[in-house]
């Protein structure tokens, strides 16, 4: 998919390269506005409280007027930065008439580079010709020789205005390039998860709903064949994992299509389903995660609950989630006499164990620690916000 920007306003590609222009043009800008205004105090007549001194004064409150409402700013509406531009070019025809030698057709330049940048073509041009006009009527009242010096204007300014016009278009081709290419891979991606998704549906899911309905069909027959009853419970656990694998598996497929993904707020159906006393306490108040970091916490208390069950005769468990200033903690502690949980490679039947959680922490930037504990084991999950 293609995705074609406006090139008629300012926000978009343009307004980025408006804004945040590259160093050595702001430091050019910059240079060159201060050249001029030191041409401007050292050219006679000079500012001050006699004779023409005021004008040159008013010009140069009104060239640095214009320019703070002209400047590359974000949020600008483009009429407050035209009246700047025109204060600006006002200030150059009033300086220019007061100092006929001094070079306030910078600031012509100055209105002319930037309506080129920020604007559609029909608007820079009427702006850049309005203040190039009202320059050249300043250069033909005061100027020694007016046709060369409104030749010269015009042979330099017009260049520059078609030069800049070129560099914006150049720059806005370059990023609708760039956005082309990411929205193209974006579709790619999303195109590729999509046919990942269907497979997993059409493979995965539907074997596991169907081992799940031939594990409840046993742990049926059993039940009605006065079958022992160790192995009604071990069809009956066999079937619970089935679906438990389903319930992931569609997680999974959901998680590929964009849908959301399990976080926080499941935590409370893990510790109901917990084959055993599981209590969840939360602290704090809840703050926005993001969508890897919700399914952190919901992946690591899931697989650490699933290592109790099979590696730790435990007592009970307690599933704490403190949401606090500098991030957010899970713990879960088993408590009795059995063995440590295991914290190594992927666990049987499933999972990429702890390891894997681990591992998950680090990239979100923070840690997973599991250890024993006095009375059982603990692992503690921590997210810097």
């Amino acid at each position: 998919m293609t995705r074609v920007l406006p090139r008629r306003t300012v926000p978009g590609v343009r307004e980025r390269f408006f804004t945040e222009p590259p160093a050595p043009l702001r430091a050019f800008g910059l240079l060159a506005m201060t050249v001029v205004f030191l041409i401007s105090i050292t050219t006679q007549p000079e500012p001050g409280l006699h004779g023409d001194g005021p004008w040159v004064i008013l010009g140069l409150v009104l060239y640095f007027a214009g320019i703070a409402l002209s400047v590359p700013a974000r949020d600008l509406t483009p009429g407050r930065r035209i009246t700047g531009l025109l204060i600006v070019g006002a200030a150059a025809v009033l300086l220019t008439t007061v100092q006929p030698r001094g070079a306030m057709v910078g600031a012509v330049y100055y209105v002319v580079i930037v309506a080129a940048i920020a604007f559609e073509l029909r608007a820079a041009v009427i702006v850049s010709g309005v203040v190039i006009a009202a320059e050249c009527v300043a250069l033909a009242v005061a100027a020694e020789d007016p046709a060369d010096a409104i030749a010269a204007t015009m042979i330099s300014i017009i260049p520059w205005f078609l030069v800049m016009r070129l560099v914006g278009q150049l720059h806005d081709e370059r990023e609708e390039l760039k956005e082309s290419r990411a929205a193209h891979a974006e579709s790619a991606a999303l195109a590729e998860r999509g046919r990942v998704a269907r497979d997993m549906h059409d493979v995965l899911a539907h074997s596991l709903s169907a081992l799940a309905l031939q594990l409840e069909g046993a742990r049926l027959l059993a039940r009605d064949r006065d079958a022992d009853p160790e192995v009604v419970a071990a069809v009956e656990r066999a079937h619970h994992l089935a679906a438990d694998g389903l319930a992931e598996a569609r997680d999974a497929i959901a998680a590929l299509r964009g849908e959301m993904l399990p976080g926080p707020e499941r935590l409370e159906h893990l510790a109901d389903a917990f084959d055993g006393d599981c209590t969840l306490t939360v602290t704090g108040t809840p703050h926005e995660l993001g969508s890897e970091a919700r399914l952190a916490i919901y992946r690591t208390a899931q697989e650490a609950l699933t290592n109790v069950l099979r590696h730790s005769a435990f007592e009970r468990v307690d599933l704490r989630l403190a949401y606090e200033r500098a991030g957010t903690r899970l713990a879960i502690e088993d408590r009795g006499a059995g063995a440590p949980v295991t914290v190594g490679g992927a666990s049987p039947g499933g999972g990429y164990g702890l390891t894997g959680m681990r591992e998950r922490a680090e990239l979100l930037g923070g840690s997973l620690t599991a250890e024993p504990t006095a009375d059982g084991f603990r692992v503690e999950l921590w997210l810097p916000a």
